[in-house]
C-alpha cells in the first residue's frame, strides 16, 4: 500500500500572539494605542495569513507596517486645496497656532472653575466671555455655547418655552445637513408665528402679531442663499423700535459669526453693526468668519444674557475647557487662518499657482474661491488654481499628505488659497506622486 506523505501545514509557522506583541513596534504603538487595539490588529493580520492571504513569514512585517501606520484617530489631516475657505467638510475653520497651543495647554488640569488666588470655586468661561466683550464692545454681555444651533435653542428655550417666537416666512431656512430652523425652534417647546410671506414681509405684519402670547421676535439672516426680485424685508433697526415698544426682545442669528464689519463682505451682517442697530441678542457661530472652534455666541443685554446663562439648558450646551481655551486665544490672538485666506493677496496666489505649475505640469487658470460655511454665498474670492486630469483626484485624496481638490468641468482644480504656504513643497510632492499613480 502506497503512502501519501503528508504535507506541513504552513499555519503552524504563523507568528503566536505573545511573539508579535512583543515586537519593538508594539512598545511604540502602546505611546498612543489601546492593548485591545494593539491585538486587534495582530488578530487580523493573523486572520488574513490563516486564509491564505498573506504568507506566514510576512505577519510580522505587515503587523509592524500596520501598527505604525495606525493613527490615534480616524479622523485624517487634508490639504484643502479647493478655495473654499470655510469648508464644512473638513471641519469648517482651521484653529490658529495660537488656538492650537492654548488647546494643548488646556489638554491637563487647568482652572477652568476654580479661582486660585482664593482656592474656591469660580464661574466657568471667564477667559472666553471677557475675549468676546473685548471683540465686540457693543454687547452688554457674552456667552459662549457649544455650536451656533445650540445657542438659537437656548435663547428660544428661554425666552419663549410655550409661548410663540414671531419669524418671517422667507426666513425658515434648512441650516443643513436635514437639519431645518422650524424643527429646530419647536424642539424647544416654542411655537412659530410665521408673518409675511417667502418673498416680501413688512414692518406691520411683525406688529400686527405682537401679543400677550409672544415671547420674542427672531430674524435670521438667510447666510446660504439669496432672493432677488420682487422682495422686501424689514432691517434691524425698523423691528427693533417695534419690539422696545411692545416690551418684546429681539433675537438676530447672523449665523457666520463675523463680530465686525469686512468690507471684502459687504452684504454680510456682523455683531457690532446688528446690536448697534438695536438687536437685544444676536446669535452665531464661532467656527465660521470668526475662525474658531466649534462655538455657539450669545452677545447682548446683559439681562438676557444672564438669564439664558441662568437656564438649566445652558449646562447641558456649555462648552468644555478645550474649546473654551481655543475660543479665548483665537479672540485674543493674531488673525485666524481664515481671516488671512479670505484677504490673500492674488498676485501670491498666481506665483504659487505657477510654481506648482510648473514643478508638476500643470495649467495655471483664474478660479475663484468661495467662503463656504453658509456664509456670504454667490461672493467670489478672486484667485487662480491648477488645473491637473481629473483622474488624479483620487490618488490625491488617499495619499500622504491627503490633498483635497476641486473637481471642476472634467478636471481636478487646486487652488492655493487655503494651503498654507509653508506647505506648498510637501504639496509639490504629494502632486507628483499622485500623477505618477496614473
Amino acid at each position: 500500500m502506497d503512502h501519501v506523505a503528508s504535507q506541513p501545514d504552513s499555519r503552524r509557522a504563523i507568528p503566536r500572539t505573545d511573539v508579535l506583541l512583543a515586537l519593538e513596534v508594539v512598545a511604540e504603538a502602546r505611546m498612543r494605542l489601546a492593548e485591545h487595539v494593539i491585538v486587534g490588529v495582530i488578530r487580523a493580520v493573523q486572520v488574513r495569513a490563516r486564509s491564505g492571504a498573506l504568507a506566514p513569514d510576512r505577519v510580522a512585517e505587515e503587523v509592524t507596517a500596520e501598527l505604525a501606520a495606525r493613527p490615534a484617530s480616524a479622523q485624517t489631516p487634508v490639504l484643502n486645496a479647493t478655495g473654499v475657505v470655510v469648508h464644512t467638510n473638513l471641519g469648517r475653520a482651521p484653529l490658529s497656532d495660537a488656538a492650537v497651543a492654548a488647546l494643548q495647554q488646556a489638554a491637563g488640569y487647568v482652572d477652568v472653575e476654580m479661582d486660585l488666588a482664593a482656592g474656591v470655586r469660580s464661574k466657568r468661561g471667564v477667559g472666553a466671555r471677557a475675549a468676546l466683550l473685548a471683540a465686540c464692545p457693543a454687547a452688554e454681555d457674552a456667552l459662549a455655547v457649544n455650536n451656533g444651533a445650540a445657542a438659537l435653542v437656548l435663547a428660544t428655550t428661554a425666552l419663549a418655552a410655550g409661548r410663540e417666537v414671531i419669524i418671517s416666512r422667507g426666513e425658515l431656512i434648512e441650516i443643513g445637513a436635514g437639519f431645518r430652523l422650524p424643527d429646530l425652534i419647536a424642539s424647544t417647546g416654542a411655537r412659530l408665528r410665521e408673518v409675511g410671506t417667502t418673498n416680501r414681509t413688512h414692518l406691520a405684519d411683525y406688529a400686527d402679531a405682537i401679543g400677550p402670547d409672544t415671547g420674542c421676535l427672531l430674524k435670521v439672516h438667510p447666510s446660504n442663499f439669496r432672493v432677488e426680485g420682487f422682495t422686501s424685508g424689514v432691517d434691524v433697526r425698523d423691528l427693533s423700535a417695534v419690539a422696545a415698544e411692545r416690551g418684546v426682545p429681539l433675537v438676530v442669528d447672523l449665523g457666520s459669526g463675523l463680530l465686525s464689519p469686512d468690507p471684502l463682505l459687504p452684504d454680510e451682517p456682523d455683531a457690532a453693526t446688528t446690536l448697534a442697530a438695536g438687536a437685544d441678542l444676536v446669535t452665531a457661530s464661532g467656527d465660521k468668519l470668526l475662525g474658531g472652534p466649534q462655538a455657539g455666541l450669545l452677545l447682548g443685554r446683559a439681562d438676557l444674557v444672564s438669564r439664558l446663562g441662568r437656564h438649566p439648558l445652558a449646562r447641558a450646551v456649555r462648552m468644555d475647557k478645550l474649546a473654551l481655551a481655543a475660543l479665548e486665544a483665537t479672540l485674543s490672538g493674531p488673525a485666524a487662518p481664515v481671516v488671512e485666506y479670505l484677504h490673500a493677496d492674488p498676485a501670491r496666489l498666481r506665483e504659487r499657482a505657477e510654481a506648482l505649475a510648473a514643478a508638476v505640469g500643470g495649467e495655471v487658470i483664474e478660479h475663484d474661491g468661495r467662503v463656504g460655511g453658509g456664509g456670504a454665498p454667490g461672493v467670489p474670492l478672486h484667485g487662480f488654481a491648477v488645473r491637473l486630469p481629473e483622474a488624479v483626484a483620487r490618488p490625491l485624496r488617499l495619499g500622504t499628505p491627503s490633498v483635497v481638490p476641486r473637481l471642476h468641468e472634467g478636471a481636478a482644480l487646486l487652488d492655493l488659497r487655503c494651503v498654507p504656504e509653508s506647505a506648498d513643497e510637501v504639496l509639490t510632492d504629494a502632486v507628483r506622486a499622485a500623477l505618477g499613480e496614473i
